[in-house]
């Protein structure tokens, strides 16, 4: 096809969840509970680490990042996809869509590297405990946590100028309720073989070794718990358990949706929601529920909110 001939799609078209307005009304209160409740989780615990100070070690510190990516994480997609479920016409811009790419795997790939900095946390804490506040201070954890973010942003920044390099001239719909990489890839008025081996290479690959290498992580502190006193051995597994239930969490589904050829299953949207809406919501609860630290420091907070509406009323 000519370039002159082409005619340069300027917005893409959802197919969403469903096609049935009873359906997606439904669908509208249940992710609407699941990105209140994600918020309102993620934002419970960044206050409760930064308000208690018995929180203020590097593993909370790391933990209120973890809340945050969480929650910028379900912002790119959970709210779009919730207007869509009230509107007509579920479209979206050409430049909306690169910006959601671009966010999304900006965010993603900053957890990827992030979890594995929490991994590091927990090494340190299980072999070096005498050292640990020494080791892990306040400068090294912030240059962690930026190189996490900045791993995060090469890696959204290589996709997106593959992604910007491609001509678009219809159709324009997208089966999915947010923009990413396979969908849009596969839009493309161009040969995209050469360039879906090396997205593949850039995020499925990447998912695929990183997991394996936090799992083999994980297990070599399981095996150092060995050598630890009861107590102190069942409450640092109980944080490696959580940390792995997590990062399972993460790495499952985006290996699912990006170690394989960016051919259409069935499963795939299911997958997306647990990707993408899911996972954000759960991290919290997994971490208030399972630490005991947490929810005590929750209940002071609870307390400290009560005398201070009380203080003001008389």
């Amino acid at each position: 096809m000519e370039p002159e001939n082409l005619t340069w799609v300027s917005e893409f078209v959802f197919l969403g969840l469903s096609q049935t307005r009873e359906l997606q009304l439904f669908l509208f209160l249940v992710f609407l509970f699941v990105y209140t409740t994600t918020v309102m989780g993620n934002l419970l615990i960044m206050v409760t680490v930064t308000s208690d100070t018995r929180l203020h070690t590097p593993m909370y510190f790391l933990l209120r990042n973890l809340a945050v990516l969480d929650l910028c994480f379900s912002s790119v997609t959970a709210p779009k996809m919730l207007v869509d479920f009230l509107s007509e016409k579920k479209t979206i811009s050409y430049q909306g869509c690169m910006a959601q790419i671009f966010f999304f795997h900006f965010l993603g790939g900053a957890m990827v590297f992030f979890l594995s900095v929490m991994a590091y946390d927990r090494l340190v804490a299980i072999s070096r405990p005498l050292h640990y506040v020494t080791i892990m201070n306040t400068q090294l954890c912030v240059r962690l946590v930026v190189a996490a973010w900045v791993g995060g942003f090469v890696h959204s920044i290589s996709q997106l100028a593959l992604m910007l390099s491609l001509p678009f001239c219809g159709p324009n719909i997208l089966d999915n309720f947010y923009c990413d990489v396979p969908q849009v890839l596969r839009l493309a008025c161009t040969d995209t073989s050469l360039l879906e081996f090396l997205m593949i290479s850039n995020s499925g690959l990447l998912d695929i070794i990183w997991f394996f290498l936090l799992l083999a992580s994980y297990s070599v502190i399981l095996v150092m718990l060995r050598s630890h006193s009861g107590q102190a051995r069942r409450k640092a597994a109980s944080t490696c358990t959580t940390h792995i239930v997590v990062v399972s969490m993460v790495f499952i589904p985006s290996i699912y949706l990006y170690a394989r050829p960016f051919t259409p299953f069935s499963m795939d949207k299911a997958v997306s929601i647990s990707h993408t809406v899911m996972t954000p919501m759960l991290n919290p609860m997994i971490y208030t529920l399972r630490n005991q630290e947490v929810q005590a420091a929750v209940r002071r907070l609870g307390r400290r909110r009560l005398l201070c509406k009380r203080d003001l009323g008389q």
